[in-house]
């Protein structure tokens, strides 16, 4: 099991790592997290919700994603409250104390589902949250040290030595355990470390003869781009990609599934950044209004720091502006919510960019798609008839006016054939929006847009074949592998694997 000595310091990607390296290894493996709070979530094949960080590790594991590897997921609404999410079924919103009192009934259903995926493999990855020594939540704890309690599993501690403080961090993490989950950790990890490593050793020597844990690896720092997990993200501070065609993700406040946009920045000539201010908006050739877990509130905070009217400039300057899921919502002329299933709002004005309205109600679609496009925009023409897949997961139903211009339907919601119209766009075809996550995965859709931006900017169009997420997630998933397998003892992994230490 590996845990962390804070949130962000690296558990999720050297999870993913393992997996690959069991994987590689000839070992029947699979991840698994308890509890996972995330804003970034993944439909199953059966219609069931998961984090997307056991989706990653899953897929780095040759393994079909299950709700088995993450049977509580909690997604924030508030900075109070979350959804709680149970074997992929939302089973309502809790505040932070409701949920506290909640926890004890999961143990025995997280105990039987672990078992029921351990049963299935040779090795599972345990994933723990946040960190272990968080004492004012040890009670209550289903996912840390309990859970280890629970499988029975030696711990892995890792420390971010890029924040500073690591040997404070790793020393005061295992002080403030109990002697008997002490006793479970049996290996120390460094990540994210630049430079020479023969400056650590001293120190490394010292945190082992004070703790009587060895250190098992120093990893150094990697840009190998995975998905990472929610507003602690990196992703959020930094320009990706080099290109003068510059696209903005609104960096909304309670933003989710942004995975949906790991693709943009490796389509030539694209640079992507996240956008918090309406000058920002100005620059930007493409703008993309992302999911939201709290559509309506979300879309009051675009109107309140002047985002929402800088849109709207955007758009009817004959800019390119999409929106997915909770985005596209926001793009509608009216919004209503009379259950209040995600707002405190019954009600609001949408952005009024595209002839529709949305009603949200209580049920909650989640769903793997599949859309096909049928659009008469020019510079959707070559992709006419071109099936992209995807998922859902909303609430909330589109009614559409007059005016609407379709660009996608679906022809395939889970195991049933369907025709519904999902995707509409405006009168210009620079307006247009999707519930289904996951389009820009396949590369062609992304590749139609940034084509008619360079035609627009006097640009010729991309003559290489577009990259999909898959692709590039094999090779990363390999790469990141080998970058791990380098920097740990390996003989010690398989050692403490094999209860010998």
């Amino acid at each position: 099991m590996f845990q962390g000595t804070a949130s962000s310091v690296g558990k999720s990607m050297l999870c993913t790592a393992l997996c690959r390296i069991f994987k590689q290894d000839g070992l029947r493996v699979a991840p698994f997290k308890a509890q996972n709070m995330a804003l970034n979530s993944y439909a199953t094949k059966e219609g069931l919700e998961m984090g997307r960080a056991q989706v990653t590790q899953a897929e780095a594991a040759g393994l079909e994603p299950s709700v088995l590897m993450n049977p509580v997921l909690l997604k924030p609404t508030s900075d109070m409250g979350s959804q709680v999410i149970v074997n992929g079924r939302a089973i309502g919103n809790m505040t932070a104390m409701e949920y506290q009192r909640y926890k004890p009934e999961l143990r025995d259903e997280i105990r039987s589902i672990y078992e029921q995926l351990e049963a299935s493999v040779d090795v599972v990855v345990i994933e723990g949250a946040g960190s272990p020594a968080e004492i004012n939540l040890r009670e209550g704890d289903i996912v840390n040290m309990a859970m280890a309690e629970t499988a029975d599993a030696p711990v892995i501690l890792i420390g971010d030595i890029d924040l500073g403080g690591v040997f404070a961090s790793l020393l005061g993490t295992v002080m403030l355990l109990t002697p008997e989950e002490r006793a479970r950790v049996k290996g120390f990890v460094i990540n994210k470390f630049r430079g020479d490593v023969e400056i650590l050793k001293p120190g490394l020597s010292m945190l082992e003869d004070m703790t009587g844990i060895p250190v098992i690896g120093v990893v150094p720092w990697t840009d190998i781009d995975l998905e990472d997990e929610d507003s602690v993200t990196q992703r959020f501070r930094h320009v990706r990609g080099e290109g003068d065609i510059r696209t903005g993700i609104v960096r909304l406040p309670h933003i989710s599934n942004f995975t949906d946009f790991q693709m943009l920045s490796m389509e030539p000539d694209v640079s992507v950044q996240y956008i918090t201010r309406p000058d920002q908006v100005a620059q930007q050739d493409i703008v993309i209004l992302p999911g939201s877990k709290s559509t309506i509130d979300d879309l009051m905070a675009l109107k309140r720091s002047g985002m929402a009217d800088a849109l709207v400039r955007h758009a009817r300057a004959g800019k390119m502006l999409m929106g997915v899921c909770g985005g596209y919502q926001m793009l509608a002329e009216h919004l209503s919510d009379p259950e209040h299933t995600e707002s405190i709002m019954a009600e609001a004005d949408g952005l009024g960019l595209l002839p529709m309205d949305v009603r949200f109600h209580a049920e909650k679609t989640t769903v793997q798609a599949e859309g096909m496009i049928c659009s008469d925009a020019p510079w959707l023409s070559e992709l006419n008839g071109a099936r992209l897949s995807g998922y859902e997961i909303h609430t909330g139903e589109n009614t559409f006016h007059d005016g609407a211009r379709p660009w996608l339907r679906l022809v395939r919601r889970g195991d049933c054939t369907t025709d519904a119209l999902d995707g509409i766009m405006n009168s210009r075809g620079n307006v247009l929006g999707t519930y289904l996550h996951g389009l820009f995965d396949d590369g062609r859709l992304w590749r139609a847009v940034v084509d008619r931006v360079r035609i627009q900017k006097g640009m010729t169009k991309a003559s290489d074949a577009p990259k999909t997420i898959a692709e590039y997630r094999e090779r990363a998933f390999d790469d990141l592998a080998a970058h791990v397998r380098g920097s740990l003892d390996m003989d010690m992994v398989y050692r403490i694997l094999r209860g010998e230490v």
